[in-house]
């Protein structure tokens, strides 16, 4: 029987704010359980202390356990986009209220969650025979915060 595998994100308290708000942003997902702090916990009864949700199918679970672990860039959610007007949709509200630009299609939301949000078509681009298109891709993602398609494309051709 396989076994059941999901991430753990630890928030200090917006745990319930932070699901919802990622699930309203990537069709296909939903939150799929919640359980509250009853009285006498560390946190005010009903306040959430697990919530379950799925972005695109991948779940995660999203714990509000105090402000002991503190979200940092060694995990990130990817985001595999297929245009551009998605790449920039994401971006901006991952940004706003207090979100950070980082590079290389890098971001850090107002949660302290890190993303990458990239082109789809980023593994084409990175591999295959073509050294000289793959260096010359990675040479104009490595000048970007929020990755441009069209340009990235057009130093993979040469242009």
């Amino acid at each position: 029987m396989p076994h059941k595998v999901s991430t753990c994100l630890w928030f200090d308290t917006q745990a319930e704010e932070a699901a919802n708000f990622y699930v309203s942003l990537i069709p296909g997902s939903k939150v799929t359980a919640i359980t509250r702090y009853d009285k006498g916990a560390p946190l005010p009864e009903g306040t959430a202390l697990t919530v379950v949700f799925q972005l695109a199918g991948t779940e995660y679970l999203g714990l509000n356990g105090g402000p002991i672990f503190p979200q940092s860039e060694a995990v990130s959610i990817v985001v595999q986009c297929d245009a551009q007007d998605e790449i920039d949709h994401l971006w901006s509200a991952l940004t706003v209220d207090g979100g950070k630009e980082s590079r290389c299609g890098w971001l850090k939301d107002r949660y302290g969650v890190s993303w990458q949000i990239v082109p789809a078509r980023i593994g084409d681009w990175m591999t295959g025979t073509d050294k000289a298109a793959a260096g010359r891709a990675f040479g104009a993602i490595m000048q970007m915060a929020k990755i441009d398609i069209a340009i990235v494309e057009k130093a993979f051709r040469g242009e």
